[in-house]
């Protein structure tokens, strides 16, 4: 059975991009070079913000991912990846104008909450505003109660990514994970058994050893599904 070629709608942001691709090399069980999967990304980080378009009604992205999914469908990828969250909110958009799938990673992170922490009531949730606004997970969240930080928090969490010497500049340091770990803190109040990483660049920083309580990846859960999807391991298990 051929192996599936995963395609990266990157650049959104680009050092997110360039993690996932490193996660899918990490993860994937090879023995040497050729065990691994063909990736093709396209990092086109001229694609307008999103967050500014939703909230701001900056440039619309959706034409420039769309041109971006479509030059991936004519390199020959069987299906695409997006490692933005808010990106999300244009899914609909992009998939209607390319005939290859588009994994979406919101479902896949509430099949894995379902699947993992099924007895968990309670997620707290650091994302950019427009993801909180567009209200992408927690429509994607099934049965769950979505706490969000309050409005100082959420204001610091943007700064966090967006600000002068924030995460989307490429500060991944110290001073960048105490200031998610103080949203986190405010949530912890309203009863949170869970956090999920819900903008790409968070995932780069935050891990359950600075809040003491798991952290849900989308990142992670994303490449994962990429490599099963490659390797269509869903398909062989429904086989046997």
């Amino acid at each position: 059975m051929r192996e599936k070629v995963i395609g990266i709608l990157g650049g959104m942001g680009p050092e997110a991009t360039c993690e996932i691709f490193r996660r899918i090399i990490k993860l994937t069980d090879v023995e040497d070079d050729k065990d691994h999967i063909r990736v093709i990304i396209d990092s086109n980080s001229k694609i307008p913000d999103r967050t500014k378009s939703i909230l701001y009604k900056g440039v619309s992205p959706i034409n420039e991912m769309v041109e971006t999914a479509k030059n991936l469908e004519i390199a020959g990828v069987d299906f695409i990846i997006m490692p933005c969250i808010t990106a999300h909110y244009f899914i609909d958009e992009i998939q209607k104008n390319i005939a290859i799938p588009i994994i979406n990673a919101l479902e896949e992170t509430n099949k894995y909450v379902e699947k993992t922490y099924p007895s968990i009531e309670k997620l707290g949730i650091l994302a950019t505003t427009g993801t909180i606004k567009m209200q992408l997970f927690q429509h994607a969240m099934k049965g769950k109660e979505i706490i969000l930080p309050n409005k100082e928090m959420q204001e610091m969490v943007m700064d966090t990514i967006y600000g002068v010497g924030g995460i989307k500049s490429g500060n991944t340091s110290s001073h960048a994970i105490k200031k998610l770990v103080s949203a986190v803190e405010t949530m912890k109040s309203q009863g949170i058994e869970a956090v999920v990483a819900g903008c790409t660049e968070i995932g780069l920083v935050m891990t359950s050893e600075y809040i003491n309580l798991p952290v849900i990846d989308p990142l992670t859960i994303l490449a994962k599904k990429a490599i099963d999807t490659a390797k269509e391991i869903e398909e062989a298990k429904a086989i046997n």
